[in-house]
């Protein structure tokens, strides 16, 4: 019991932070340093990073047809799920942890769909010449979300240790590598980076 109150209180002030973070945005050192005059907040830090890594076209496409990774992860999870409660006849004789799990998944989507349309402000760049929300990052969130409760997932179905640990840090070297992809494309500013690594970790 003390474990799992720790880490709830754990997820709280990760929560917490997002929604301070998310405040912050809209109010501290706002700019129009956006195209097409859009303002950001954090200027200052967002437009020193962006000036850094410059735009890179080529990474942003490469990240967004990974992002189907975690999207055919969730369907395999659910397959597994769906296929347990057509064998067992009752979705209550499924596994409690998957469905658990399809609860996050809807969690999830929700906060996807809910900042799609809640726009704190527009990407760095313009997507086929026009502006797209950009706060937080999906692509994070989504990354960030499915992959480490894959991870958990795999831990308890995966029997042998040593495989299970190479898919754990393969799994990890992923995420590692579309969080920072995502940064390094220039086509979120760094604030809906970490805005993005604050939600998804509450969230998990």
């Amino acid at each position: 019991m003390k474990r799992i109150r720790k880490r709830f209180m754990v997820s709280l002030s990760l929560l917490a932070a997002f929604v301070l973070w998310t405040l912050a945005m809209s109010f501290v050192d706002v700019r129009e340093i956006g195209p097409q005059e859009s303002s950001v907040g954090f200027a200052g830090i967002n437009g020193w990073v962006h000036k850094l890594t410059g735009v890179h076209f080529d990474l942003y496409h490469l990240t967004d047809w990974l992002g189907l990774v975690p999207i055919f992860v969730c369907m395999g999870f659910g397959g597994l799920g769906l296929g347990q409660w057509i064998r067992r006849k009752n979705i209550g004789k499924v596994d409690f942890d998957l469905l658990v799990l399809g609860g996050f998944y809807i969690v999830t989507a929700a906060v996807y769909i809910l900042f799609e349309n809640v726009v704190i402000n527009y990407r760095p760049v313009l997507i086929e010449g026009a502006l797209e929300a950009s706060y937080p990052s999906s692509t994070t969130m989504l990354v960030m979300c499915v992959m480490p409760t894959a991870i958990m997932q795999l831990g308890s179905r995966i029997k042998n240790k040593a495989f299970r640990n190479i898919v754990a840090v393969t799994i990890i070297a992923f995420i590692a590598f579309m969080v920072i992809g995502r940064l390094i494309s220039g086509v979120h500013w760094f604030s809906d980076i970490v805005g993005g690594a604050f939600l998804s970790s509450g969230l998990v």
